[in-house]
């Protein structure tokens, strides 16, 4: 087998700087081994990946991310609100009231507050798109310097930064600029109806579970049911987020349950000893 070392080829997959080697054999097929591997039938590069290590889909996990942290402060302040009102009363006609109260109120601030963010945020990027685009028709030899700049700036010898600003030119000028220099895709700009109501929607369902808890056992048990429940919900929601986040579970889970069991008891006591002086 002969090893031709090819020029070195920087290949920017998910962010990142590959360097690979060209291994063929004598006969112009791609070589065995772990490097003949990577060359596919057209001896053109194939790059591996990591199969437990995330290379793009970041928006994805984003939205992850926040549909969790959404069904936790539906839990949370729901819970936090009915087992309130059942330190002073267990009664259902209050606690179901209050509960469903929190519950709307909840999802529809989420989503008002969520929809004002992320419109926000597609309005600059909408004005940063559309200077990126003036730019690029009135010198568009500035903008072409200042790319190549980028990539030399990132470790890639000139001559080379050069060649990639070119070949990504000619390509799509506008998405090599957008991607280079404000790490944009104009095609996945932020969507505020669909931030609104998948955070109305996280809240909704994580509400769900303590306003169902207080409600539907035998007045005796609604409080010992309902913190039971939240705290085995925090607990999962807990370990989904360190799992999102690629971090230990144990911490996360372990913080997530004393801020609830606090949170509990607090509101509890607030409950009971208001509800025992206006009684």
């Amino acid at each position: 087998m002969l090893l031709r070392r090819g020029a070195r080829i920087a290949g920017r997959v998910a962010g990142r700087s590959l360097i690979g080697v060209h291994v063929v054999r004598s006969d112009g097929k791609p070589g065995t081994g772990a490097l003949g591997r990577w060359m596919n039938m057209t001896n053109e590069p194939v790059w591996p990946t990591h199969a437990g290590e995330p290379h793009g889909g970041a928006s994805n996990l984003n939205w992850l991310r926040a549909g969790v942290l959404g069904a936790n402060d539906g839990i949370v302040s729901v819970a936090g609100l009915v087992v309130g009102v059942a330190g002073a009363t267990t009664d259902r006609g209050p606690l179901f009231i209050a509960g469903t109260a929190g519950l709307v109120a909840g999802a529809v601030s989420m989503a008002l507050g969520e929809y004002v963010s992320v419109s926000t945020q597609r309005d600059s990027e909408h004005a940063l798109l559309a200077k990126e685009k003036q730019e690029l028709e009135e010198t568009p030899g500035q903008e072409f310097q200042e790319l190549a700049a980028i990539y030399h700036a990132k470790g890639l010898q000139p001559a080379t930064a050069w060649q990639v600003a070119k070949e990504l030119t000619e390509h799509d000028v506008l998405a090599a600029h957008l991607d280079a220099e404000l790490q944009l895709d104009p095609d996945d700009l932020a969507n505020p109806w669909q931030a609104a109501g998948a955070s109305a929607l996280s809240f909704t369902l994580g509400a769900l579970l303590p306003l169902l808890a207080i409600l539907l056992p035998p007045p005796a048990w609604r409080v010992p049911v309902t913190v039971v429940a939240v705290l085995v919900a925090l607990g999962v929601t807990g370990a989904l987020s360190a799992r999102i986040g690629g971090s230990p579970p144990k911490r996360a889970v372990i913080r997530v349950l004393i801020g609830g069991a606090a949170g509990l008891a607090i509101t509890y006591a607030i409950g009971h000893l208001f509800g025992t002086a206006i009684a």
